[in-house]
């Protein structure tokens, strides 16, 4: 059983797992790792801060529908970009490899539980109402173009905060609202004829809906902070309707992992200061809580230091910083074992613990710190008689490879015994795919014996067994694609918690260059030592 679990009170029909920030890719490599924990305990079903229809095709990539590409399930399957999230590329690819041969009733689902809005935007309904028409074989696409007009009048940015520039209550869009609920409507009419691609013919119409609510609330002539809690409030409780709907459609196969920001996870109220003003409004978490009461969970996530998001250490005195003090590994505690401290100041990237998260969650996910190529490079370096070289073009090295990093023992630079890299190799290393945005690779000359240990196989048989590995995952310890037949392994963007290992691995690692070293310094005196 997940250790997480044995915290909670009860075993919940819908687990919250928050991150207080965006971007910190620890957070979403830790929550695969929980999810396919899960899934060994009969989760059957994620739910992410994503839209809800565009989650439709990433879960066909999921259930392994040939047509879909892992490619356009991360262009088209998430919004708000979070298809460029390396761990989202994972987590789709070990649902796929985890439903491959099992019976429906046990295979993973993906959900998005996002409406298919951002705060400062909203496109259209067109798309959502024509996907429901062609389900039902319906021709109004004169009558939903006339209606709609100019796409540019619905996603004009300006119409979110000046509510006389919204189409949101105009007579256009009231007669689209009605339209909307009809083909609802129709939709249920034609189940017992159609019942083969209805539920994704529901979202759609859901999703056309929630646009029309949206677009009303942006017109709305409210004050501007006013105007923000309400479309904040408007988008959570969009998010919340949904999950609720994910939850019924999962309910005979099992619980659910949702996975968002905490704003939106939080059983109490969110919170956030607009021009000096402090706004409030009912999250999806609060929404969903007092509708469901001890059947959701919250997990609540907590973060020390990101380097990747320039967020620097907390102060001891602060919630973070006293979890920082205990271990320096992401752990799960129990909120009853977190005293009262100081709030963290709090800006646009991190959201901080506060009282009333302790309060109203049922444990907290702490992470010390992420990790980046500085904090690996840190640790290597520190180690005794190390040199780093940084490719650069001061000192001669390819373009491709500025910003790579070599760890070397003695001064002979002959051998590293751990590089960091960013960049791919044309033609001889591309299968980690490192040329995305923010990705790196840790590589270490682990030796024979240590390679075989690992793979079950010596480094000079990895030609065999190249297809087994996909060299492109996070967090997964594989024999390095090039240079694994000298017993070099790698992993691709190591999380916080497996720290402890690659300490381990280095240690061998280090250990191999020091009896290198002192070999060769044996042998360059052995000719003195005999004139």
């Amino acid at each position: 059983m997940p250790p997480f679990l044995d915290l909670l009170a009860v075993s919940p029909e819908l687990l919250a797992l928050g991150e207080p920030t965006h971007g910190e890719s620890a957070f979403l490599q830790l929550r695969n790792e929980a999810f396919l924990s899960l899934a060994e305990h009969g989760y059957r079903s994620i739910a992410v801060e994503s839209d809800r229809t565009a989650g439709l095709i990433a879960d066909d990539f999921v259930q392994g529908v040939a047509a879909v590409t892992l490619d356009r399930a991360l262009a088209e399957g998430f919004s708000h970009g979070f298809g460029a999230a390396p761990a989202n590329r994972d987590l789709l690819l070990r649902m796929r490899e985890w439903n491959a041969g099992r019976p429906v009733a046990e295979r993973l689902t993906f959900h998005g539980f996002d409406a298919p809005v951002e705060l400062e935007s909203a496109p259209s309904p067109r798309r959502h109402l024509t996907q429901v028409c062609q389900f039902l074989d319906l021709d109004r696409t004169a009558e939903i173009d006339d209606l709609i007009g100019d796409e540019v009048r619905w996603s004009d940015t300006a119409a979110i905060w000046e509510p006389g520039r919204s189409v949101g209550r105009s007579t256009d869009a009231q007669r689209l609202r009605v339209l909307a609920d009809d083909l609802l409507t129709e939709l249920y009419l034609r189940a017992p004829w159609k019942s083969a691609g209805w539920p994704a013919a529901f979202v759609h119409a859901t999703a056309a809906v929630a646009l029309l609510r949206y677009h009303a609330a942006a017109a709305a002539p409210l004050a501007q902070e006013e105007r923000f809690a309400r479309l904040a409030a408007v988008r959570d409780a969009l998010m919340a309707e949904n999950l609720l709907a994910i939850r019924s459609a999962e309910a005979h196969r099992g619980p659910t992992l949702v996975f968002a920001h905490n704003t939106h996870l939080q059983r109490h109220l969110s919170t956030m200061t607009l021009a000096d003003t402090k706004v409030t409004w009912a999250g999806a978490g609060a929404i969903i809580a007092s509708l469901l009461g001890d059947r959701y969970a919250v997990i609540a996530g907590s973060l020390g230091a990101s380097p990747a998001l320039g967020i620097g250490p907390p102060a001891a005195s602060t919630y973070e910083g006293r979890l920082q003090q205990e271990t320096s590994l992401p752990r799960y505690l129990p909120t009853s074992d977190i005293a009262a401290a100081e709030q963290r100041t709090h800006d646009y990237r991190y959201f901080p613990l506060d009282q009333a998260t302790i309060e109203h969650a049922d444990a907290v996910l702490h992470v010390p710190t992420g990790v980046d190529t500085a904090v690996l490079a840190d640790r290597i370096a520190a180690l005794p008689g190390v040199e780093q070289v940084v490719a650069s073009e001061e000192n001669g090295s390819p373009e491709a490879a500025w910003g790579d990093r070599f760890f070397f023992v003695g001064p002979d630079r002959r051998q590293p015994y751990a590089t960091i890299v960013e960049h791919d190799v044309p033609g001889f290393d591309e299968a980690a795919q490192l040329d995305r945005p923010g990705v790196f690779r840790l590589n270490l000359d682990l030796g024979r014996a240590e390679f075989e240990r690992l793979f079950g196989f010596p480094p000079k048989a990895f030609e065999e067994h190249r297809h087994e590995f996909d060299f492109a995952r996070l967090d997964t310890l594989v024999p390095h694609p090039g240079y694994a037949q000298y017993g070099f392994a790698s992993v691709v963007m190591p999380g916080p918690q497996l720290l402890p290992e690659i300490d381990r691995l280095l240690a061998i690692a280090y250990r191999r260059a020091v009896d290198r070293h002192e070999r060769a310094a044996r042998r360059a005196i052995r000719p003195q030592s005999g004139a």
